[in-house]
């Protein structure tokens, strides 16, 4: 079967949620929309250069796609990922091989030196990552809970003295505090590919204006006045919701915040019809993934982050 490459058609509806059917397919885990993947193309910052390619079939069905960009955001310049998606169903017939070949070749010629990719725990993907001349670098997991079934913490009767509970929609008139805590815990997050959020207007365009974002479920907690600690929740507009960050800022860590924000968010979900709550954790984070556990999260599946160096054109 003749499998071709190409970039996502943004005035085709029908693309995106073809886009969207592969990623569920591939990566169940994953909250995606076809208006969050219309989004990330029309959205994303010039620095990125970032593509959406499918794999087509000669007979037009679109049967794998990957996410491509230069982390414009990382303090290190040359820093790349790609992200590869092919529909279970459809494996074998080269889709992937061809996404990462084109992905690689758009990242080395837009300068490009290292490249880092998501590949799911499992030998066939651990093996198509390795004969690419990919290394594994760190892993993380994926989590699930039952919210319908879930048997939540009670939310406290009464807060502690100076601590307040506040949706994210309550910052609409000015973000800039939701900014500044994102930009100090993202930087203490484990990983291999640093970002540095120092750009606000980018960060209220690519970040507070993403349609994935739910402004109502996304919980903040206030200290004394002062933002301490926040969820980030994402939704698909219909059963599922996802922990896309949970941060405390240095100043508070050690005080349980943490669990108040993921608690509060959580029985606003299930109230709001939320049926399935999924979230990431990096496999060396153990205080988020104790966290997650105290709520009853279970790992789902585990991916690995692969490197590898590329040739620059």
């Amino acid at each position: 079967m003749t499998v071709s490459i190409r970039d996502l058609r943004p005035d085709d509806p029908s693309d995106a949620e073809s886009v969207v059917r592969v990623r569920r397919a591939a990566l169940p885990f994953m909250i995606t929309t076809a208006e969050g993947v219309a989004f990330e193309l029309a959205g994303a910052h010039p620095a990125k250069h970032y593509r959406l390619l499918v794999a087509e079939t000669a007979a037009g069905a679109v049967i794998g796609t990957a996410q491509v960009a230069v982390a414009h955001d990382s303090p290190q310049p040359g820093q790349s990922y790609v992200n590869v998606y092919v529909d279970p169903a459809h494996r074998g017939l080269g889709a992937g091989t061809l996404l990462l070949r084109a992905a690689e070749t758009h990242l080395s010629a837009r300068g490009a030196v290292d490249t880092y990719a998501w590949v799911l725990d499992e030998p066939a993907h651990r093996a198509f990552a390795e004969r690419r001349g990919y290394r594994p670098s760190r892993s993380a997991h994926f989590l699930r809970l039952d919210l319908a079934a879930a048997a939540l913490p009670p939310l406290p009767e009464v807060l502690p003295a100076g601590v307040e509970l506040r949706p994210a929609s309550a910052f609409a008139a000015d973000p800039r505090p939701l900014f500044e805590a994102d930009a100090e815990t993202t930087s203490d997050e484990p990983g291999d590919l640093a970002a540095e959020f120092d750009d606000y207007e980018d960060w209220l365009a690519h970040t507070w204006n993403n349609p994935a974002l739910d402004k109502e479920l996304t919980t903040v907690v206030l200290v004394d006045g002062a933002v301490a600690a926040f969820t980030a929740a994402q939704t698909d507009g219909a059963t599922r919701y996802a922990t896309a960050m949970t941060g405390t800022l240095r100043a508070f860590r050690g005080r349980g915040l943490a669990k108040l924000v993921k608690n509060a968010s959580l029985h606003r979900a299930r109230a709001a019809g939320y049926t399935e709550a999924f979230t990431g954790n990096d496999a060396g984070n153990a205080p988020m993934l104790a966290v997650n556990a105290w709520f009853g999260y279970e790992i789902c599946a585990s991916e690995t982050r692969y490197t590898r160096k590329l040739e620059t054109r």
